[in-house]
């Protein structure tokens, strides 16, 4: 990276982290309404508009029987991680949501360990199981109800996970642009059985919040990709913990939802361990753990 510009990149990933807490209050407005797997077909459908400059970099990449394997790889868990984001968002809080989603990069840095054999020396392996301190924290088991929400947003991370395991090995095949456009294409093709089966006809206003979603979805992948460009993850990755207080703000003032102490500090302890695990590959000047708004929709 050349010439670093670290409050730039810090006020890019506000951004990113007000645009994906807008897609989460959208999403959570329209609500059980649409089904789950509707409302997130509905989402990329509405969003494929944004897929047009695209086009002519995915057809000159003459992608090869392996890589096209791949991406259908990466589309099916990202349709099942999609599916079960939506279903959890009509389920269980916000924060709650927001807070579990931090654990994606954890399962990042496990299946890269077991997948691609990295090494997970002791600190990296103390980080990890700190994060999964923090889930506990969140979840609470014995102590509350662990909800299908819950449950749904443990596999949306896991999936979210396998999902970015999978663009990594692409990422140095290909271009961006192919990358984040194929995802769109078999996301949306994944999308529309499930879609199909349950299938509601939707209203116009229920239409008009979907395709928010997506723009708003769109705009935080963009000012995410700004972030990266000025600033190293090691200054950004701490910065996306202020999505959790957005998103208890959120709930709390718009949706009447009651304030968790736990649930933040269970965010906090998994945000630490993330941030702490992104400073030691930079340190080794590896790229393996994305940042958390990077497992988004």
């Amino acid at each position: 990276m050349t010439n670093p510009r670290p409050a730039l990149g810090i006020f890019w990933m506000v951004m990113t982290g007000l645009n994906f807490v807008a897609v989460t209050a959208l999403v959570k407005h329209v609500g059980s309404d649409v089904p789950a797997a509707q409302g997130a077909f509905l989402r990329y459908v509405l969003g494929l508009v944004f897929l047009i400059p695209m086009i002519r970099p995915i057809l000159a990449a003459r992608l090869t029987g392996r890589q096209l394997k791949l991406f259908a790889m990466r589309g099916v868990a990202h349709t099942l991680a999609v599916i079960l984001w939506f279903f959890a968002m009509a389920r269980i809080p916000i924060a709650e949501v927001t807070a579990m989603n931090y654990l994606s990069p954890i399962y990042v840095t496990i299946g890269a360990t077991l997948f691609l054999k990295e090494k997970l020396p002791p600190r990296r392996l103390a980080a990890v199981i700190i994060a999964l301190i923090g889930a506990m924290i969140i979840l609470r088991p014995g102590i509350k109800a662990v909800e299908e929400g819950h449950i749904a947003m443990i596999g949306t991370a896991l999936l979210f996970a396998v999902g970015y395991l999978v663009a990594k090995q692409l990422s140095g095949e290909v271009s961006p642009a192919v990358v984040v456009g194929m995802l769109s294409v078999t996301v949306t093709i994944g999308l529309a059985p499930f879609a199909i089966a349950v299938w509601v006809t939707p209203t116009l206003a229920q239409l008009g919040w979907l395709f928010l979603v997506a723009c708003f979805a769109t705009a935080g992948h963009y000012t995410m990709t700004l972030a990266f460009a000025a600033a190293p993850l090691t200054v950004t990755q701490p910065v996306t913990f202020l999505q959790l207080i957005w998103a208890v703000l959120l709930g709390f003032l718009v949706f009447d939802e009651a304030v968790d102490g736990w649930v933040v500090v269970g965010g906090l302890v998994i945000m630490a361990s993330v941030s702490f695990i992104t400073w030691r590959e930079a340190v080794a000047r590896r790229s393996v753990t994305p940042s958390v708004p990077a497992t988004k929709l």
